[in-house]
């Protein structure tokens, strides 16, 4: 849903201020898909909503995907090294 939706939006943005726009919001989506939380901790992608306008959205994940319930939770150093090939 969310991927047609993103289409959708820029092919209004290329219609309405150029192929520009769609360019720049593509860009900053892929910078801020980059940045990350250590994989022991929870992340909220603020930034990602805040891009796509949805940070004033209560949406499903907002009230159910609780933190302390979360499967990613662990042992840090285990995941860590885990997530850098050490193990």
């Amino acid at each position: 849903f969310q991927l047609n939706q993103d289409k959708t939006n820029f092919a209004t943005l290329r219609n309405i201020q150029g192929l520009h726009a769609p360019l720049k919001l593509q860009m900053e989506f892929r910078a801020v898909k980059q940045v990350q939380r250590l994989p022991f901790l929870h992340s909220s992608n603020i930034a990602l909503d805040t891009l796509r306008g949805n940070e004033e959205c209560i949406s499903f994940e907002d009230i159910l995907n609780d933190p302390s319930q979360s499967e990613v939770m662990g042992e840090p150093h285990m995941m860590m090294e885990y997530k850098l090939g050490l193990l």
